[in-house]
């Protein structure tokens, strides 16, 4: 490797792709991470899978789950084919180091009376009276009425929630692409509600976040990803569910796959088409691949049924013949 600092060849990395549209919040960090750790280990020659192995293994967990590892590892790869130009030696990690990434986990499908305590919850959030209560019962209600990712909800501007006509406009998602998603009745009306009383306590103009934080000095700026996962975190807590996902616990995440089941199942229930309403599904909450859609189907156990009916349409009739 020449002389340039794996730091300049990560910046440089994250730059050219950025160019060509790719987020990269998640694999910066981790690219970032790396590049750190290289250079701390002084000069060494090409870049071997080993070093990649001995920096996954040193996840902030400290955990001792080679699937974790296999994930950190897996977010380097694009990073070492691009190093190669610099240096053709450079090892590209594969799955044989740690072994494949598993299959996904399913999510906790929240229940009615789950989603209207967690509203409720928030609701009372203190101080009172304040904004911040309503700030994070819309937030999460906002969630689980149109499946958004929380960052997606959480990086909204005023200017993208258009409560004339019904629509969000969500730009540069985690694919790098914009969609417009329009909203419930329901969902609207609450949003307008929220959107009173916000104006009531916050100066806002169209670049403004759309939900605000309310404490000191971060008052009437966006909210906090952590903040919100800490606040979320906190009621799930209060509210003692059972988990039913293969998770540690109840997430925020779960409210966008609970937004995706209930609509199958209620396309199911109706007799929808479900592979010509798919796709139209998969757009709604940004999928890159439709694929990533019919995931449902067979990794989340209450569409199960909705897979059997489907599996069974494929199969041909059999003749059973007279005894």
């Amino acid at each position: 490797m020449s002389t340039t600092t794996m730091q300049s060849h990560a910046e440089n990395y994250l730059n050219e792709r950025r160019q060509l549209g790719f987020g990269l919040r998640s694999t910066g960090y981790a690219v970032r991470s790396f590049a750190r750790y290289v250079d701390n280990l002084g000069p060494r020659g090409p870049l071997t899978v080993e070093v990649m192995a001995d920096w996954a293994r040193r996840d902030r967990g400290n955990t001792d789950k080679p699937a974790t590892w296999a994930r950190r590892l897996k977010q380097l790869r694009s990073f070492a084919r691009y190093l190669r130009q610099f240096e053709p030696n450079t090892e590209i990690p594969d799955d044989t180091t740690f072994g494949r990434i598993g299959q996904r986990m399913a999510p906790h499908i929240y229940g009615d009376r789950e989603i209207v305590d967690l509203l409720a919850a928030a609701r009372h959030l203190g101080p009172t009276p304040g904004l911040r209560g309503a700030t994070y019962e819309a937030l999460f209600g906002l969630i689980a009425s149109t499946g958004l990712r929380v960052s997606e909800a959480v990086h909204l501007r005023v200017a993208d929630v258009d409560l004339k006509s019904g629509m969000l406009t969500v730009r540069l998602t985690k694919f790098a692409k914009s969609r417009h998603v329009p909203l419930h009745p329901s969902t609207l009306d609450a949003l307008k509600r929220y959107r009173t009383l916000r104006n009531s306590h916050v100066e806002i103009t169209e670049e403004s976040p759309f939900f605000v934080s309310t404490r000191g000095r971060r008052r009437g700026s966006e909210l906090g990803l952590r903040q919100v996962h800490r606040v979320f975190i906190s009621l799930r807590d209060k509210l003692s569910w059972s988990n039913r996902g293969a998770h540690g616990g109840p997430r925020i995440h779960d409210l966008r796959h609970t937004f995706v089941v209930r609509r199958v199942m209620l396309w199911h229930a109706h007799g929808v088409d479900i592979d010509q309403a798919m796709l139209a599904l998969s757009t709604y909450v940004g999928h890159a691949m439709v694929t990533n859609t019919y995931w449902y189907l067979t990794g989340v156990p209450e569409l199960m049924a909705v897979a059997a009916v489907k599996f069974e349409s494929f199969m041909p009739s059999q003749e059973v013949p007279h005894a």
